[in-house]
């Protein structure tokens, strides 16, 4: 390998978990704001359309009385989550006296429904919203509504449903099954995590019996050639001191050997222990242990630096201290094979949540051949350690002909899946790969069409509305209905005359001469034409209406006065 390598062990440890769409719950925020803004003003421009539609009908007799409780309806609106309960009925009221806020409330009702999970509350708050509109519009219906009770009670039928019972239904459905499939992606997640729990399970205990397949066979021979090179050495101390030598330097590589395998098995079987003469104790990984690692280096003619950030890892995971301690100790080990007279810097930084180890170190003095190139599963043993942890490694060489190693790990891993790397899938803290959830737990594309579903649905309901309210109003009887008032005493002649009793020169051509006294007072008289026939042959009914000095009427006066007659065309006279 080319020179020595600095780690730096930094890890994020990212919380994969399934999220409900509720989350639906949506977090404050200006976003939040934004969009809660956004939806008032739509249920108000809404309420003003059916508003301008009545207007335009000509069905609004206090327009800006509805405008008002319109107002009312908007400051309450922004309130129906907080107040589930209080708000709707309110709303319902309101609708009853001005069926210009019954978007408002319908509104308010799906969203309500939507969100309310007993079902027999829901239904509750439907059914009472709903008899509190009927009660309103009927209650109301005299003084600012058709007119009279009983139309009041078809407007407050014709309100309830479009207001109240089908968005309250509406979200209800919607309600139901944004829980339904919530429930089915936590039990889908749930069916993953224990997928993948088994066959991380099963990658252990296969490492495991590789582990001790290998310790037992290899490891036993190891044993053996160690037990009879030192018997050798023993033969050889007196009969051939220099083969003897030989025979200790066969004895202590067996014996470095089977260190190093049992090291190596360590990586094999599961990560909370590791097995051999170097079994993961109390002190791999802390600071004392690194410190060691380089006074080793030191007296072995390597000038190594050690700069240690916060505090001591003895807290923290075992998994955690002998990734440290491998990396450090395999980037020194690189060192001494490949840059020996190079400088070495040891980096520790032990955070809250992340332990960064770099190692780096200069050009070698001399440029390595490629015969001395190792094979750089040391690395790679490194590398997957490290990520089994959720962590990240990092190795090359520098620009300036030196080498680095960096690693980053969680400091507190726990289960966490490791960071996805490009081209690569999510793997578990095990290295079982996994798939990448939808954290949002909503369809790309899904929400936009919702939308325009919902919006289409309050058109529908506020044209609905107004038609209702249309035939309602439309059937009521009106205040200048049914017959005229006939004119009575103590009227002004304009009065009279308003009701169309106007003087007729015909009438009061055949009065004169005919008709009885005039009353006291009187300075004037109307003879209007009533379009009455003879009561009897030969005389005709005439209606007399007089006025006194102030144009006050003082007198009706019926009487009967001879007709003319026309003589016959052959008659001459």
């Amino acid at each position: 390998m080319p020179s020595r390598v600095p780690v730096s062990i930094l890890v994020s440890v990212p919380h994969t978990r399934l999220a409900s769409p509720a989350v639906l719950s949506r977090s404050p925020g200006p976003g939040r704001a934004a969009y809660a803004a956004a939806e008032t003003a739509g249920v108000v421009l809404a309420g003003l359309g059916v508003w301008l539609a009545l207007a335009v009908l000509g069905f609004l007799d206090r327009p800006y009385l509805e405008v008002s409780a319109l107002a009312v309806g908007a400051g309450l609106f922004p309130l129906r989550q907080r107040f589930p309960v209080a708000v709707p009925l309110l709303l319902a009221a309101l609708t009853g006296l001005a069926p210009c806020v019954g978007p408002v409330a319908a509104v308010a009702s799906y969203t309500v429904a939507r969100g309310t999970v007993r079902a027999r509350r829901r239904a509750r708050l439907l059914a009472a919203a709903g008899a509190v509109v009927v009660a309103s519009a009927t209650a109301a219906a005299p003084w600012l509504g058709p007119g009279s009770v009983p139309y009041g009670l078809a407007l407050g039928l014709v309100l309830a449903p479009t207001a109240v019972i089908v968005p309250g239904l509406v979200g209800t459905s919607y309600g139901q099954q944004r829980r339904l499939v919530r429930a089915l992606r936590e039990r889908g997640d749930a069916a993953e995590r224990a997928r993948r729990f088994a066959d991380s399970e099963a990658r252990l205990h296969e490492r495991s019996r590789i582990a001790a397949e290998m310790h037992d066979l290899v490891g036993h021979r190891l044993s053996l050639i160690s037990l009879h090179a030192g018997g050798l050495e023993l033969a050889l101390d007196r009969a051939d001191p220099e083969l003897r030598e030989e025979a200790v330097l066969v004895r202590r590589t067996t014996q470095d050997a089977m260190r190093e395998l049992r090291q190596s098995l360590g990586v094999l079987g599961p990560l909370g222990r590791d097995t051999g003469a170097d079994a993961l104790t109390d002190a791999t990984g802390t600071r004392a242990d690194i410190e060691t690692l380089v006074a080793e280096s030191r007296d072995g003619g390597i000038a190594v630096g050690l700069d240690w950030t916060g505090p001591d890892l003895d807290t923290r995971p075992a998994r955690v201290r002998r990734a440290v301690h491998r990396v450090v100790r395999e980037s020194l080990t690189n060192v001494h094979r490949y840059a020996g007279a190079a400088h070495v810097t040891v980096t520790v930084v032990h955070g809250d949540e992340t332990v960064r180890v770099s190692v780096r170190n200069g050009a070698p003095a001399s440029a390595v051949s490629a015969a001395h190139v190792g094979s750089g599963r040391g690395l790679t043993g490194l590398r997957e350690r490290v990520e089994l942890l959720g962590g990240t490694f990092d190795a090359a060489p520098l620009p300036s002909g030196g080498f680095h190693v960096d690693a980053a790990v969680p400091a507190e891993p726990g289960d966490a899946p490791a960071p996805l790397r490009p081209g690569a899938g999510v793997e578990t803290a095990d290295g079982v790969p996994g798939t990448v959830g939808d954290t949002a737990g909503v369809v790309p594309g899904r929400p936009t069409a919702q939308a325009l579903t919902l919006l289409l649905g309050l058109g529908a309901l506020c044209v609905l509305m107004v038609l209702g309210t249309a035939f309602v109003y439309a059937g009521a009887p009106h205040q200048d209905a049914g017959p005229r008032p006939l004119p009575r005493v103590g009227m002004t002649y304009q009065e009279v005359t308003g009701l169309d009793v106007l003087d007729n020169r015909a009438v009061r051509a055949a009065a004169t001469g005919h008709e009885p006294p005039r009353p006291a007072g009187a300075v004037g008289c109307v003879y209007p034409f009533t379009g009455a026939t003879e009561s009897r042959p030969g005389a005709l009914r005439i209606a007399r209406y007089c006025f006194d000095s102030a144009e006050r009427l003082i007198a009706i006066d019926r009487f009967t006065v001879p007709s003319v007659q026309d003589a016959s065309p052959w008659e001459t006279p």
